[in-house]
């Protein structure tokens, strides 16, 4: 009797129950071939798109390879496009139909800036016969993490004149790389003391740049001097051009395989570059028999800090982007631009934060992503009872799972740990002031905002799977 009442409760749980699924449990030989084909494609893209600039010429490249055409250039005819916006964000488009501008685009949306340490305006000194470079850190970042490890510097400098001149240190194995020095712990009773907030104050964040004074002479701004000639005569700059400079320090080192089985990817960035290459690659991969409405893949710039700037979220950059495809098309009706914002779908792609078993206790279990186990469908984001979220409607986030499921892609719903432990905000909120609906949905990670980030490639397969599904189903 008990036998058959366990039964019927098996047969019972199939039917109503959500499970989550691990996403290696049955896994055919040939979609594992896949799953490892596509990360390696992914720390291709990581490797070469370090900062936001590397980003969009990694994607224009691509873009061109895929037959995307620089708005610029393009004819009314052009069907994929290009939008380069300052070199710091950008978006790819594809249009279906121009009649039906109107009805709105199905849009993917993430940022390809990340939490980094950049150079102050006036950033080199000397101290104690040494050489070093002040900095000021970008988003949020656990400043202890950053001491005693190489860095590179990725950039730009705008000379006077307009020129540019690039700048890329630390990457290749000739090449010198930067640091930033500790405390050693035989002298470190008062610093352990501190809070984890406060052992290494902003302030202290300076990379060891060099100490040969110039010409061997050991005079005042000898090494400072010494390190401007040569960057004169490496770049052609002064110590002005510092001002009109974009310089970035981010870990030396491509992304790497993890584990004896390479089954997760590592490497700085991937909040929220993860999303930005998966959604690039969805809109290079669908299948154009598949493709029934107006698509956009946008590249955001500043989200670490708040969406702010004329290239983040929290301006009207969407609505210039479309704006330019309709003035494209001949289309230069407002009403339209407006009809085409407001019905609009868009997935707002950025990283959750996955279970470490090492930390379980900030994490609400039911609730929370848990590795290996498919892309995160998360309906609000925010601090506390949902502050600074958009929280997608429950219409909408039904037409997504059923797009998800339609295409076996194995998801699970996600919020960003308990309730009262803290939180944290997206593009999302910004894109449903036009009035489009609006889901957050990305890839799980380990140690998210550190130096060096955890990805499962299985749940980087289903991130891209989901994106796909978007844009063929909605």
């Amino acid at each position: 009797m008990a036998k058959d009442k366990k039964s019927d409760l098996e047969k019972l749980g199939k039917k109503l129950l959500f499970k989550k699924k691990n996403g290696w449990d049955g896994l055919k030989k040939k979609d594992f071939d896949t799953v490892m084909a596509l990360s390696e494609d992914y720390k291709k893209f990581l490797n070469s798109s370090k900062t936001e600039r590397e980003s969009i010429d990694t994607i224009a490249k691509l873009a061109k390879k895929f037959g995307f055409v620089d708005i610029k250039k393009a004819k009314k005819s052009d069907k994929k496009l290009f939008i380069n916006y300052d070199g710091v964000a950008g978006s790819l488009v594809y249009v279906k139909d121009p009649k039906k501008f109107h009805e709105g685009f199905l849009m993917n949306g993430a940022h390809i800036d990340v939490p980094r340490i950049d150079l102050k305006q006036y950033p080199l000194y000397e101290d104690e016969d040494m050489a070093y470079m002040k900095t000021h850190y970008y988003g949020g970042i656990k400043k202890y993490q950053w001491v005693t490890r190489p860095l590179a510097l990725h950039g730009v400098i705008i000379l006077e004149n307009g020129k540019t001149v690039k700048v890329n240190i630390g990457e290749k194995d000739t090449d010198p790389v930067f640091t930033i020095n500790d405390l050693l712990p035989h002298l470190a009773q008062d610093q352990y003391k501190k809070t984890p907030g406060k052992v290494i104050e902003g302030e202290q964040l300076n990379i060891l740049v060099g100490s040969i004074p110039y010409k061997f002479k050991h005079e005042k701004n000898a090494m400072k001097l010494a390190i401007l000639d040569f960057l004169n005569k490496e770049y052609g700059i002064v110590e002005e051009d510092f001002v009109s400079a974009e310089l970035q320090l981010v870990p030396a080192g491509n992304a790497r395989d993890i584990g004896f089985d390479r089954s997760f990817v590592g490497s700085h960035g991937q909040d929220d570059r993860v999303c930005s290459f998966l959604g690039m690659k969805a809109l290079f991969d669908i299948k154009e028999k598949d493709i029934k409405k107006n698509l956009m893949m946008i590249f955001f710039d500043k989200e670490e800090i708040g969406s702010a700037g004329n290239a983040g979220a929290d301006s009207n950059i969407v609505e210039r982007m479309v704006n330019d495809v309709l003035q494209l098309n001949g289309n230069k009706d407002y009403n339209v631009l407006i009809k085409a914002l407001e019905n609009s779908k868009l997935l707002s792609s950025d990283v959750n934060a996955g279970i470490d078993p090492a930390w379980k206790s900030v994490n609400e279990p039911m609730n929370a992503a848990k590795i290996g186990y498919g892309v995160c469908l998360t309906k609000f984001t925010g601090s506390g009872g949902k502050g600074g979220s958009n929280e997608a409607h429950a219409e909408f986030v039904a037409e997504i799972r059923k797009a998800f499921n339609k295409d076996g892609v194995l998801w699970q719903t996600t919020e960003l740990g308990k309730v009262d432990q803290g939180g944290g905000g997206t593009i999302a909120k910004y894109l449903a002031a036009y009035g489009m609906d609006v889901v957050d949905c990305g890839t799980a990670l380990l140690s998210m905002h550190a130096p060096f980030e955890v990805a499962s490639k299985i749940d980087i397969y289903h991130t891209y799977k989901a994106y796909l599904a978007f844009f063929k189903y909605l």
